[in-house]
């Protein structure tokens, strides 16, 4: 059953949606599976969106408002040590507040994605990101260490399911293994 409120019953049809795609990715998920689950006719699901691009998109723009505060913090910032290190935990802290099945989303469906006009938003700004923390300049390892941070914190949650530890817990462990994979001022990686 479905809460009067609309903003309620969005965020339902969103989490319902995000458990959907996860037991049997985007693709394969139905709208008429979704209102069922839902307890839902499909007319009552297309007041509340269009279809399930609409449901990505909400999903994904609240996503992207949150890393849209880490780009704007990064304009204009020297890419610094310290800089990278605070770019990386506030994104941490921007995809931790989204949680662990929008991430799982994300992840596990990539090609559906690759088509969707969210996944350009989201490619763009990884973009920004990426090109905050690594140096074209730097090694080769070392730039693909500051690519993995991002890995790191993207996947740290779903490799982690299966461990006895909370959700804080496993973004925080991410969140350091991501921070030691940055380079220090010598464009080398830290050493442990």
């Amino acid at each position: 059953m479905l809460d009067r409120d609309p903003r309620s019953t969005r965020m339902r049809i969103q989490s319902v949606a995000l458990e959907l795609f996860a037991e049997q990715g985007y693709d394969k998920t139905s709208l008429r599976e979704l209102s069922e689950r839902l307890g839902l006719t499909k007319a009552s699901l297309y007041y509340y969106f269009k279809g399930k691009d609409d449901i990505v998109q909400s999903l994904v723009d609240d996503l992207l408002t949150a890393v849209d505060e880490v780009v704007d913090w990064s304009r204009g910032r020297e890419r610094t040590p310290e800089n990278r290190r605070e770019l990386i935990e506030r994104y941490a802290k921007a995809i931790r507040g989204q949680g662990t099945p929008l991430l799982r989303f994300l992840m596990e469906n990539q090609p559906a994605l690759r088509v969707h006009e969210c996944g350009d938003a989201l490619r763009e700004r990884m973009r920004v990101l990426v090109d905050f923390v690594v140096d074209p300049r730097d090694p080769l390892p070392v730039q693909l260490c500051g690519r993995m941070a991002f890995f790191a914190l993207h996947s740290g949650p779903m490799i982690m399911s299966d461990v006895e530890a909370t959700t804080d817990e496993i973004f925080d462990a991410a969140c350091a293994v991501a921070v030691s994979m940055l380079p220090d001022d010598d464009g080398e990686r830290p050493s442990s």
